[in-house]
C-alpha cells in the first residue's frame, strides 16, 4: 500500500481463520431495522481461551512476539475485548491508543473501523505492526506488516 513518498507499508503475511461453532459469538441480526450486531457475552473469554494464542502462534511464525510488535492496529469491537486482547497479550497501555481513539470518537464500526485505526497509525507507526481485525461466524484476519 505504497503512499506515493516512498514510504508505504509492506503486506509480510497474512492469517485468515473461520473458527468453527462458533456463530453465536458474533453476528448479525437483518431485519426491517437494518443491521443489528449481535455479540455474545462468551466473546472475551474466546480471546483468552483461543484468539490470544493464535495470534501469538502467528507472530511466532515470523519470530516475534506480541512484545516485539511496535505498532497495533487493531478492530474496536468494543471495551471488554480491547481489554481482554491488552490484557492477555501483556500490551503496554500506549499499544491500543488509536484503537480505543476510535471507539471513543466513532463507536463499533465492525470490521472495517480497523481501517480508521490503520489510516490513524499513518506516519506514526513503529515496525513490525499487526493488524487483527474480528469479524462474524467468529473469525479473524492477521496482517504483519513493515512499514
Amino acid at each position: 500500500m505504497a503512499t506515493g513518498h516512498g514510504q508505504g507499508r509492506e503486506v509480510v503475511a497474512t492469517r485468515s481463520k473461520l473458527y468453527p461453532d462458533t456463530e453465536h459469538l458474533m453476528g448479525w441480526d437483518v431485519g426491517g431495522h437494518g443491521f443489528r450486531i449481535m455479540l455474545d457475552a462468551g466473546l472475551p473469554e474466546f480471546v483468552d481461551r483461543v484468539l490470544a494464542g493464535d495470534i501469538r502462534a502467528f507472530l511466532a511464525d515470523y519470530g516475534l512476539t506480541a512484545a516485539q510488535v511496535g505498532t497495533w492496529i487493531c478492530h474496536p469491537g468494543g471495551p471488554k475485548v480491547i481489554n481482554r486482547i491488552a490484557e492477555v497479550l501483556e500490551l503496554p497501555a500506549e499499544a491500543l491508543e488509536v484503537t480505543w481513539q476510535s471507539l471513543r470518537e466513532h463507536g463499533n464500526l465492525s470490521s472495517v473501523s480497523v481501517l480508521h485505526v490503520l489510516q490513524q497509525t499513518r506516519g506514526r507507526a513503529e515496525q513490525p505492526a499487526l493488524l487483527l481485525a474480528l469479524g462474524p461466524g467468529f473469525s479473524t484476519e492477521l496482517l504483519l506488516l513493515h512499514w
